[in-house]
């Protein structure tokens, strides 16, 4: 068994590459941060493969197939094919009922892609871009579909060409006023959004409408460079895509004078790539690669930006990030495999979000039933509406900046634990564990326990397999104690060679339940006990 907890160490601040001591520890908390629940096998492989092998697997992206029909209430694609490019009926009740089905439908798509076991980062880096680009779905669930597409595909590439992208995006042409913006009524909604929220950043005040590293000024030159763009094809029965498109009629034209903050900068008139000419300046700012570096570090290691880490670790991110392009991929690549990422006070450090919640405990057993796509499609949904009501619906951040346990000081990702919110943890951790789960039409999802014992170290030795689920569930190591408490759970306080007869006798008949209920509720009795201690709150 592992020691009692030690005390951490001083912080490394080195971005060197980390060569210390490569065990489980450090291959759980790769995972932990990159995927939204490893499972043990993943954590093993990486032990086996080591930093620098697990590191590009998870940088290397990875296909997904499309959402597809499972509703009745879907009128076009018959069902188990996708509706992604399909029109829409023009009846508008058959309209609505069919949007609605293909919502249902997208939000189960998501949650299968969550409830994997490919070793990538992509589902988290997509996850990143939905807080950082935040946005609320909007009519049409082809365009809502295509958005998360666009941050899917590009949540390792070019995060200037990804601006450039989400702006004339239909999506967020509808969610930000900018399919409105036009020569006769300029909307400010996203031209300040752009600066604020998805470039360089406000900065404290200094007078009136003067920024840090804007000014109004710029926001009102911005509103003005962006007229002109609309959104065509919502809900159409005749077309099979939504659309944006440059109105030059609803453009206004002339040369627009930014502020000193951008060096006076002209932006002259240049139709549909007027907006694009206006992006390439911000991005010589390098405070834009500061401000996404920053929001990179809260993401994948901890909250707390100190000063050190803002005076040593940032500055050496965002030259990486500068110096290539404005690429993510090697900036991710530099910080995953630095020491000061393994530093062992950095692990637990976080809160885990309600969808790493729900998926730290699926993903270790891969326990989805996999079977009618009416009934797969129906678990997955529930799964969403689970984690929405933890506090995280993956469609709907509360406002433009995102959930407020990414940014809101000083409580940061303390705030995914309020007095409902760890209630309803603990209740999820029943209901999954130790209860039936979520039942649909009389299937069942729930940690499958059996699965989840045959997969460790030596499942028939409670010794082992409590240390197995204490390196696959804590970031950071347990009491001899809190061990010893889980152990007595595992055997039901009996000698531990009792839970070694019962396991064997199990596996020499793995389909007769007289002997594989008894293991499996003791381990589901173990788990039910691990979701709900606070260790397991953090990554």
């Amino acid at each position: 068994m592992q020691p009692d907890i030690v005390i951490d160490e001083p912080v490394s601040l080195s971005m060197t590459p980390y060569a210390g001591t490569w065990s489980r520890a450090e291959a759980a908390h790769l995972l932990r941060r990159t995927l939204v629940g490893p499972n043990f096998q993943q954590i093993q492989n990486a032990v086996t493969n080591g930093m620098n092998a697990t590191v590009a697997s998870l940088l290397t992206p990875n296909a997904v197939g499309e959402p597809l029909t499972y509703d009745p209430d879907e009128a076009i694609a018959p069902q188990g094919t996708t509706w992604v490019n399909s029109v829409y009926p023009s009846d508008p009740t058959s309209s609505n009922l069919t949007d609605n089905a293909r919502r249902r439908s997208l939000y189960a798509w998501m949650m299968e892609r969550l409830n994997s076991n490919s070793l990538s980062i992509a589902e988290k880096m997509t996850l990143f871009w939905v807080n950082h680009f935040a946005l609320e779905q909007q009519f049409d669930s082809r365009s809502t579909y295509s958005y998360y597409k666009l941050l899917r595909d590009n949540s390792l590439g070019n995060f200037k060409q990804l601006v450039k992208d989400v702006t004339i995006h239909p999506e967020m042409l509808l969610f930000l006023n900018g399919s409105s913006n036009n020569l006769y009524s300029p909307n400010e909604n996203f031209s300040r959004e752009l600066l604020e929220l998805f470039t360089i950043g406000k900065g404290p005040q200094i007078g009136d409408g003067d920024y840090t590293y804007y000014t109004e000024e710029d926001v009102a030159a911005g509103a003005k460079i962006l007229t002109g763009w609309t959104v065509q094809g919502l809900r159409s029965a005749s077309a099979s895509s939504v659309t944006s498109s440059f109105q030059s009629n609803l453009h206004v034209l002339g040369t627009k004078q930014l502020s000193s903050k951008f060096g006076g900068a002209n932006i002259n008139s240049n139709g549909a790539q007027e907006y694009a000419d206006y992006i390439d300046v911000i991005f010589q700012q390098n405070q834009c690669a500061i401000f996404l570096c920053k929001k990179l570090y809260r993401y994948f290691v901890n909250y707390d930006l100190t000063t050190d880490v803002e005076n040593n670790v940032i500055p050496i991110l965002a030259g990486t990030l500068i110096s290539n392009g404005y690429n993510v991929l090697p900036v991710l690549n530099q910080l995953l495999k630095s020491e000061h990422f393994y530093d062992l006070s950095l692990r637990g450090t976080q809160i885990k979000t309600p969808i790493e919640v729900m998926f730290t405990k699926l993903n270790s057993s891969m326990s989805v039933p996999q079977g009618a796509i009416d009934i797969t499609s129906k678990t997955y949904l529930n799964v969403h509406y689970l984690a929405s009501n933890l506090g995280q619906n993956y469609f709907a951040p509360p406002n433009v900046g995102g959930w407020p346990a990414y940014y809101q000081a000083p409580s940061y990702s303390k705030l995914w634990l309020n007095s409902t919110f760890i209630k309803q943890r603990f209740d999820i951790a029943l209901w999954l564990s130790i209860y039936n789960g979520i039942n649909i039409s009389g299937t069942f999802y729930k940690v499958r326990a059996l699965q989840l014992v045959d997969s460790l170290s030596y499942p028939s030795s409670p010794v082992d397999v409590i240390d197995d689920l204490c390196d696959l569930y804590f970031s950071k190591p347990v009491t001899s104690l809190d061990k010893t408490n889980l152990k007595n759970i595992l055997t039901n306080s009996l000698p531990d060679f009792e839970w070694t007869d019962q396991y064997n006798e199990y596996i020499q008949s793995p389909t007769d339940p007289t002997k594989s209920d008894p293991v499996r509720q003791r381990v589901e009795l173990v788990l039910a006990s691990i979701y709900r201690m606070a260790q397991f709150q953090t990554i």
